[in-house]
């Protein structure tokens, strides 16, 4: 059971409430590391790592940051020493989980700070700017987590002492309690939404499993492709199934639910054998408390629920989604094969759905036959992603590609 919780943060000028979250640490049983990230002024008492060792493991010297007389590049560099630092540090096992405290310059620091740092390491950032649309998704660890600092931003004071003693509590429990990752069975990232939509993981999640793998099924909304992207960009899984690409539409038209400009590229960089399939490809998912964008005002909207509306797209967009995806496989080292049922790509699509769209189906397969690149295998199957056709076609060639040794047990 861990307890060791490293505080970062500008103990120059927020001394009074990163020593508040130590001393609430302290009286709950924990240990409490301090890392400075100042950089003009010198905290009121030592701290386990200065500045000066942070901004050195950057490449740079704090004397070079003063000089530069620019703020935004000075926090870049004490970023950059910070998150190096900071893995360091943890493959030392020095630190169980960490807790930065800051406001949008102390929280630009905290994304590279957590960002390095493996799944299952508890991270948690007390920020004045949580949860706030400047804090893009492809910066956001997969298991960060975030409180609001209410209240705080200069001095102690009861509201901000409840949101800081929060946090101080709620890492503590959070690195007694986790369970890190078991590397014991290799693991297959799946992309899906819900069952009312897309079923194919009801039927291959046990199949996997029974074949000896750990499958994670990603909730495509933004959030979810980017902790797909992420893992898949350090290598964790040993196959990925990327069968609900909508993601790609939504940063394509420009929707801000997006998992960033880098979604469906990364297994394909590492070389990880990747199944793709279009689950969903044809709908742009909106925010649906806000105004429906201009490009969509008259489109078929499905509203899912009053967080999130559903449009869909035009022939000519559904080219460009098919471009788009042709493209980002095109980068890809590894096997690669892609799924294309001809009948369909969701369950509100088929033909006596609610958002059939024929033609628009055939304009979009058309497409991508024709851009699919050549290191892609297409395989064209005459059924919708929701029959039992697909998932077994999927795992066909899923059960080839183990015995060619494409995937990996290891």
């Amino acid at each position: 059971m861990g307890d060791r919780i490293l505080i970062v943060g500008t103990f120059d000028t927020k001394a009074d409430e990163l020593g508040y979250l130590a001393e609430v640490i302290r009286k709950q049983g924990g240990t409490a590391l301090t890392m400075d990230v100042s950089v003009l002024g010198d905290p009121p008492f030592p701290t386990d790592w200065s500045k000066h060792q942070v901004i050195e493991a950057g490449g740079s010297t704090i004397a070079e940051a003063i000089s530069w007389r620019d703020e935004n590049l000075a926090m870049q560099a004490m970023a950059r020493g910070a998150a190096r630092l900071a893995s360091r540090l943890h493959r030392d096992d020095v630190f169980d989980g960490v807790l930065v405290l800051g406001g949008s310059m102390g929280t630009d620091l905290a994304l590279d700070a957590c960002s390095v740092l493996p799944l299952g390491v508890p991270k948690l950032v007390v920020s004045t700017v949580s949860f706030s649309p400047m804090l893009p998704p492809e910066r956001l660890a997969p298991d960060i987590q975030m409180i609001l600092w209410a209240g705080g931003l200069y001095g102690l004071n009861a509201i901000c002492k409840a949101s800081l003693s929060q946090a101080a509590g709620a890492i503590l429990g959070a690195v007694r309690a986790v369970e890190p990752p078991n590397r014991q069975r290799p693991l297959i990232g799946m992309t899906s939404f819900g069952k009312t939509v897309l079923r194919y993981m009801v039927t291959l999640k046990p199949e996997l499993e029974a074949r000896g793998f750990e499958v994670a099924v990603f909730h495509a909304t933004g959030m979810g492709g980017r902790a797909f992207e992420s893992l898949a960009a350090e290598g964790v899984f040993a196959c990925v199934m990327d069968f609900a690409p909508q993601e790609v539409g939504n940063h394509l038209f420009g929707s801000a639910i997006t998992a960033g400009p880098d979604r469906m590229t990364n297994a394909g960089r590492r070389g990880t054998p990747q199944m793709v399939s279009i689950g969903c490809y044809d709908l742009v998912d909106v925010v649906g408390w806000q105004p429906a964008p201009e490009r969509f005002r008259d489109a078929p909207v499905h509203a899912h629920n009053r967080l999130l509306s559903s449009y869909v797209q035009t022939a000519e967009q559904r080219q460009m989604m098919a471009q788009e995806m042709s493209a980002k496989l095109r980068s890809a080292v590894g096997k690669t094969a892609l799924f294309l049922p001809n009948q369909g790509g969701n369950e509100w699509d088929r033909p006596d759905g609610p958002l059939a769209d024929p033609q628009g189906l055939a304009v979009f397969c058309d497409a991508l036959r024709q851009a699919c690149p050549e290191n892609v295998d297409l395989v064209e199957l005459d059924c919708h992603i929701n029959d039992d056709a697909f998932t077994r076609a999927v795992l066909e060639t899923f059960d080839a590609w183990l015995a060619e040794g494409v995937i990996s047990r290891n």
